[in-house]
């Protein structure tokens, strides 16, 4: 096995590039403005970097209606800017992976504005078109899936906002422009891709409806059977990978919609993707045995197919970890599950800001800009809580721009910042570093045996990584409570903690309130 493979054993940080750093002063985040904080995330530790969409847009969805694929957004920068910021991350040993929504497109694309127009030019059936609505299939945001289109007197279909039409993966044309589309890519030197929704490309030939059940909305009324999961998504799949391998070390992890075990193990794996994300640990309560459960989930899954994990507890779609976890300001229990996420055996993804323990900002409804928070409000408020911007320093707009920014900097941007937490030893910034810094040096936190300890007692979490020549126990308390831990009989030395120091040579401990601690031993026989 390699020693070192960026994208199984180092750490991927993603970006929403319009709320991450502004240099041209039009209040969005702009490519430029990545690279010049490049050094920042070089010294935070992280191996690769993540692009939400950055492709030009009419902003339906905010950068997942893409009306050119192979073009960046004039707002965002250029193409120069582009390939600026690839050498410049290689330079640092930093990978990109880019954000590839190929299900839809903008109904500003070219392809479909050709499609549109009339019921016979080349493009005429790149896109789902019916006489009628021919069932009951249901759009993510809300309303029907099929839209009436005055211009070519037709429906079409799509699976989110009517300004994302679905594209017709059974045309052999829409696959070769897809595919056209990544080498496009790693051409220009991208390292790797996420897929938006990739197990949705094909839809039931015959247009079947959905069978109907309980839920709250028509979509979650349905079992999504035949608008998701065709069966020609295998061949898709191989085909992409394929592309990956004619370069060296890329890489594809996919989104798979409505994830379960069945779908990762027949999406992902030799020949297919690398990885998938498997959302339950993202949605776990805060108990010790909700985030076992997922924990061991993903272990299965890697037992059973060439697939390795990765953990994720944040991104541009879900409520960020501390507004989910903490407890106002208090970054305790942001700290528990930030060690959790870089002690697993498995590829840990972070979400901008969540370094710093950033947190969701609120709006008036009149202030939401995404889809189906104006859809649902007040019981979905929408994904704009987590898509603030990125809290820099304490001056106007959190350092993030001159001008007044897309939306709104969370009010605590005085006191939590980056600037602030580089010089609090103490900090959420610093805590996150310095575990970092102990997984990128241990083999053993990368890649070891992950094995729960029997004995764990109630509101503690506790494992082994088991290395070929090290033990390292990983203890972390959820409680605001003292507990009391039976510890594997061994001369246990520190190897991470804020609050001791020397060796640990008794069978119990007692873990401080919200106490993270990280113990090792060598093993004097290397396992076979």
């Amino acid at each position: 096995m390699q020693d070192f493979l960026w994208w199984r054993d180092g750490i991927i940080y993603q970006i929403y590039p319009r709320s991450f750093y502004d240099t041209n002063g039009n209040g969005l985040g702009d490519l430029a403005g990545i690279t010049a904080r490049l050094d920042y995330l070089a010294d935070l530790g992280v191996d690769a970097l993540w692009l939400s969409p950055f492709y030009p847009t009419p902003d339906a969805d905010f950068g997942y209606d893409i009306s050119d694929h192979v073009d960046v957004d004039t707002r965002f920068g250029s193409l120069a800017d582009f390939d600026t910021l690839v050498e410049a991350s290689h330079r640092r040993g930093i990978r990109i992976v880019l954000d590839l929504v190929l299900n839809h497109v903008s109904d500003q694309h070219p392809w479909f504005i050709e499609s549109r127009a009339n019921q016979t030019n080349p493009k005429h059936d790149w896109f789902i078109w019916q006489d009628q609505i021919p069932n009951n299939w249901e759009s993510v945001f809300g309303g029907k899936a099929w839209t009436y289109d005055e211009e070519r007197g037709q429906y079409y279909y799509h699976m989110f906002v009517k300004e994302q039409p679905d594209l017709n993966w059974r045309k052999p044309e829409v696959r070769k422009a897809q595919m056209d589309v990544l080498r496009f890519w790693l051409e220009r030197g991208v390292d790797g891709f996420r897929l938006d929704v990739y197990n949705v490309y094909f839809k039931d030939e015959k247009l079947r409806n959905n069978p109907t059940k309980w839920g709250r909305r028509a979509f979650e009324r349905q079992d999504h059977i035949y608008d998701i999961d065709g069966p020609e998504m295998g061949s898709v799949l191989e085909e992409m990978r394929s592309i990956l391998d004619e370069y060296p070390e890329r890489y594809a992890v996919g989104e798979t919609f409505f994830a379960t075990r069945e779908k990762i193990l027949k999406y992902n794996g030799a020949g297919k993707l690398h990885a998938a994300f498997d959302f339950r640990f993202l949605w776990s309560k805060y108990k010790p045995e909700k985030f076992f459960k997922a924990i061991q989930n993903w272990e299965n899954l890697s037992a059973d197919a060439d697939i390795y994990p990765n953990y994720v507890l944040s991104n541009h779609d879900v409520p960020r970890p501390a507004t989910r976890y903490a407890k106002g300001e208090d970054d305790a229990r942001t700290k528990i599950i930030m060690a959790m996420l870089l002690t697993m055996r498995g590829t840990p993804f972070l979400y901008y800001g969540e370094e710093i323990g950033m947190r969701d900002i609120s709006l008036k409804r009149s202030e939401i800009m995404d889809p189906p928070g104006k859809k649902y409000w007040p019981f979905n408020k929408g994904r704009d809580g987590c898509r603030s911007p990125m809290q820099w320093d304490s001056s106007d707009n959190a350092g993030f721009s001159v001008e007044k920014p897309w939306l709104p900097a969370h009010p605590n941007f005085k006191e939590r910042n980056v600037a602030a937490q580089l010089d609090d030893e103490s900090s959420m910034l610093q805590f996150t570093r310095k575990l970092i810094a102990l997984r990128k040096e241990n083999q053993t936190l990368r890649r070891g045996e992950f094995i729960p300890l029997k004995d764990t007692a109630s509101e503690v979490m506790a494992y082994l990584r088991l290395g070929d020549d090290e033990k390292i126990l990983v203890a972390l308390n959820f409680s605001k409570k003292k507990k009391t831990l039976t510890l594997p009989k061994a001369s246990w030395s520190i190897l991470f903690s804020e609050n001791r120091e020397g060796d640990i040579n008794q069978d119990e401990i007692i873990l401080f309130p919200n106490e993270v601690l990280l113990l090792s031993v060598k093993v004097t026989q290397k396992r076979s």
